[in-house]
């Protein structure tokens, strides 16, 4: 595109700036609750249903306190909330059992949503990491993440939250093959219906602290994930995972994080033009709320201004642990 402008004073473009009415006539990018997907996370650990000490205002539900905020969440008009669970240390192991255990408190919790709230989308995570007795997304075996061995798990444990009822797979783990291997396993077991949001482009950051302590995986991490997830300094490899990840099935993708990669959400949504999210991750929000409770920022002004960077970045929706309170602003406007 290239605008055509005449010389100053004919062209002047603080004109459209001049009133709120010029200014609404004029805004490219709008944000709507239907952009929201509320991460939240799950336990059936006794006295873990509190605040996450490096998330403020984030807490850990039991089930019944899932199936609340699902409620909420669909009266605020928010479409999909997404579950990460906190698993009892107990259950870890180098296997990973648990992750496909059909009664696990994810697959639990799914079937209460769906039996209680059915018109809200539940969105899972499929990753070994909180099941992991090594901390990591994959198998370990001598310091070695395996790759295709953790595949096979990570289709085990896809069948069981589809089996549950599970809307959205979201597979956060970036082996390679994991999209095609679950299609497949999905689209012959019947799932045939079941949306893949691959977290296609997934870096290796120091942003997800936080979420580490959420999920109860910091203390239990050996070593570091750069073995498996992005180099940050990277830009094409994500288009080449992007490209791959649709190639082999998936309906969605994922950058994470979020604002520290809005350029790469720009490439992806320019060049694919493809359903595209990204995840304001768990140190972006204790970022902002740190700000916040220091007096530095507005909380309502700082979450509105970054939710709006990922759509004018391109993006159709977002991953925030936000979205309740931004949701009822939106709706209030």
């Amino acid at each position: 595109m290239t605008p055509i402008l005449p010389p100053f004073p004919h062209t002047r473009l603080r004109r459209m700036r001049r009133t709120a009415a010029l200014r609404d006539l004029a805004q490219e990018n709008r944000l709507s609750v239907k952009d929201l997907i509320w991460p939240i996370f799950v336990t059936d650990v006794a006295g873990a249903d509190v605040e996450v000490p490096s998330l403020p205002g984030v807490t850990r539900y039991t089930l019944e306190g899932a199936v609340r905020a699902a409620e909420h969440a669909a009266q605020l008009g928010i479409p999909a909330i997404c579950l990460f669970p906190y698993t009892d240390p107990a259950v870890k192991t180098e296997r990973c059992e648990e992750a496909w255990n059909p009664d696990n408190i994810t697959n639990r919790v799914i079937r209460a949503i769906k039996a209680e709230v059915p018109e809200i989308a539940v969105m899972t995570d499929i990753a070994l990491d909180p099941y992991n007795a090594n901390g990591h997304d994959g198998l370990v075996r001598d310091g070695i993440i395996l790759n295709d061995e953790t595949v096979d798990c990570l289709v085990k444990m896809a069948l069981a939250q589809a089996d549950a009822g599970a809307d959205i797979l979201g597979p956060s783990d970036m082996m390679d093959g994991r999209i095609g291997a679950m299609r497949t396993a999905l689209e012959g077991a019947g799932h045939n219906d079941v949306t893949i949001l691959s977290y296609a482009a997934k870096f290796a950051s120091c942003f997800y602290s936080p979420f580490r302590d959420a999920v109860g995986a910091t203390g239990a991490l050996k070593g570091d994930k750069k073995t498996y997830q992005m180099n940050p300094g990277n830009s094409d490899e994500a288009l080449r995972l992007v490209a791959r990840d649709l190639a082999e099935g998936a309906d969605m993708v994922m950058v994470k994080p979020g604002m520290p990669y809005l350029d790469i959400c720009h490439r992806v949504k320019e060049r694919f033009g493809v359903p595209t999210y990204a995840y304001q991750v768990s140190g972006e929000y204790a970022m902002a709320m740190a700000a916040v409770q220091n007096g530095w920022l507005d909380h309502d002004k700082v979450m509105l201004e970054s939710l709006m960077a990922f759509r004018r970045a391109g993006c159709d929706g977002v991953l925030t642990y936000f979205a309740p309170a931004a949701a009822k602003l939106l709706r209030e406007s």
